[in-house]
């Protein structure tokens, strides 16, 4: 049974990996301002909800990874390239992360804020690490690219403020779509997840659940 729960959860993460890396490729090209924009957020996110923080994390990592070979990161790497690679490592890890521990700490208490609230956790500390690393790091170079212009106007306004707004929308928009993927995930599918469906169904959903399944045989 341990063995079987382990190999579900293998897949399932193996499966969130694939996606993440297909949409952060893809993103890597797709730009408003100087640099990339994030597209496997959701992804992290579900997997952060589904098989905890750690595994957000793993998924963060892998993200992280794959923004490293984007043209835009190209110029903080020619740059500082530790720097660079920790920043793009952290940021994407510490949302998985934090995606992960705010629906652990919620989810038995109402299933949709808990998801909400994570889902839109990713984009800020994605974007907020992102920022602190650029202010931290990477200050004079900002002061040269914004031209004698104000230089935080210039990073948060024009580096990542359009990017990081179409990130938030997507994933507040998202985030019903992702209520209800975990909910029916959870319910009909055996994926090694951190949560079985008693933690968040009602003792009437669950009864329902069992009665359809006896009328189905």
């Amino acid at each position: 049974m341990k063995n079987s729960r382990k190999i579900q959860r293998m897949v399932g993460i193996a499966s969130l990996a694939a996606i993440t890396v297909v949409l952060q490729v893809i993103a890597n090209y797709i730009t408003f301002g100087p640099v990339s924009i994030t597209l496997a957020l959701i992804p992290l996110v579900i997997g952060a909800i589904l098989y905890g923080p750690w595994a957000g994390a793993g998924l963060g990592a892998l993200m992280g990874a794959i923004i490293l070979t984007a043209p835009s990161t190209g110029s903080f790497l020619a740059i500082n390239p530790f720097l660079t690679v920790l920043i793009c490592l952290i940021k994407t890890s510490a949302a998985g992360i934090a995606s992960g521990f705010i629906f652990k700490a919620l989810y038995k208490k109402n299933l949709t804020i808990a998801v909400v609230l994570a889902a839109i956790a990713a984009p800020i500390v994605n974007t907020g690490l992102f920022a602190l690393g650029c202010m931290a790091f990477f200050w004079k170079t900002l002061q040269e690219w914004a031209g004698g212009s104000n230089t935080l106007g210039f990073l948060f306004l024009t580096m990542i403020g359009a990017n990081f707004l179409i990130e938030f929308a997507v994933n507040s928009i998202l985030s019903p779509s992702i209520v209800y993927l975990v909910r029916i995930i959870s319910r009909n599918y055996s994926i090694g997840a951190n949560f079985n469906a008693g933690a968040i169904y009602s003792d009437d959903e669950i009864k329902e659940t069992k009665l359809v399944v006896e009328s189905e045989k």
